[in-house]
């Protein structure tokens, strides 16, 4: 989950559905509240500890800290040098999860068919957005860890990107590398604050409307393809040193931003605002005839989508 979320188009959430942990995960989130200071009082630490589910969140917060902050850097360098590979396996690895999210729908109605169009398109809508300059206040930044956090723990919305639409992701990225303590605090305080009140909206969705919070969550899923399709034409790009928004395209034959940098080894002084989703053979056309890498692309999507069936059959047997 830690490595999915940190990288923006990848939701945790559809690793914690995939693995058979989500509902749990939910339930345990929705139950911390006061009550669990008056067990603490009461009836003492081991009933406390077991009212909080305590070793499922300590095992794993742990891996998703731990995780999260390690593959951070990797998956950084990883989108830089290697963008149309790394996105061909996360999308490998989410066209398993609509499927194997979509399967645990036990009944298929209107109501589902609708949820699962209404989830698509917000998702579609969302990964459409353009990034934004953002802002490194106190407030924004809680602010951003409240709405992401909300995200993470959505199959198929990913937290990270929605860093990157508020312009955070750059910000909290720098702030783990340098050790900036004071902004990941409020980072983190945002992200409880958001984390504690959406998580008891959606256990009451899953035991209200349980098929048809699935279908919306498959939706979700589905739509989120738009964000990690591997080719990309970029569209306008913004200067991060004079927040100067432009067209882009036609530069030495270049029209996606990603070749642009790779080239010039230039990864900071430009950043994608906006973007579309090309066939394979128009992106070499668009980018000077480059190898569009289609073979190596297809086999990482293949491997992504074994990843999420070892996963799916992993929790299988743990449940």
């Amino acid at each position: 989950m830690g490595a999915a979320d940190a990288v923006p188009g990848v939701s945790g959430g559809t690793i914690a559905f995939i693995s058979g942990i989500y509902e749990e995960l939910i339930s345990t989130i929705s139950n911390v509240n006061l009550s669990l200071l008056k067990t603490l009082r009461n009836e003492g630490f081991k009933a406390f500890w077991k009212q909080l589910n305590g070793n499922f969140l300590v095992a794993l917060l742990t891996g998703i800290v731990i995780s999260f902050v390690s593959f951070m850097r990797l998956a950084k360098y990883l989108i830089e040098q290697h963008p149309v590979l790394i996105w061909s396996f996360f999308f490998g690895l989410i066209i398993a999860s609509i499927y194997f999210v979509g399967i645990q729908i036990k009944k298929w109605n209107l109501s589902t068919i609708l949820g699962l169009l209404f989830g698509a398109v917000i998702a579609y809508y969302i990964s459409s957005l353009p990034s934004s300059a953002g802002s490194t206040s106190p407030l924004f930044l809680c602010f951003a860890g409240a709405l992401a956090i909300c995200a993470m723990i959505l199959p198929g919305i990913s937290g990270s990107f929605i860093l990157v639409i508020l312009g955070a992701y750059k910000t909290l990225s720098d702030a783990v590398h340098d050790f900036d303590f004071k902004r990941l605090a409020l980072f983190v305080i945002g992200a409880v604050i958001g984390l504690l009140s959406f998580s008891r909206l959606l256990k009451w969705l899953f035991k209200n409307y349980h098929n048809l919070t699935l279908a919306v969550l498959t939706g979700f899923i589905l739509g989120s393809l738009n964000k990690v399709w591997p080719w990309k034409q970029t569209l306008s790009v913004m200067n991060k040193e004079t927040g100067e928004i432009t067209a882009f395209g036609g530069l030495d034959k270049i029209n996606t931003l990603s070749v642009l940098q790779q080239r010039t080894g230039d990864f900071e002084t430009l950043k994608t605002v906006t973007e579309k989703s090309v066939w394979p053979f128009y992106y070499s056309d668009l980018n000077d005839g480059i190898d569009n890498q289609l073979l190596t692309s297809v086999l990482l999507m293949l491997a992504g989508f074994l990843t999420i069936f070892i996963l799916e059959r992993i929790g299988k047997k743990m449940n």
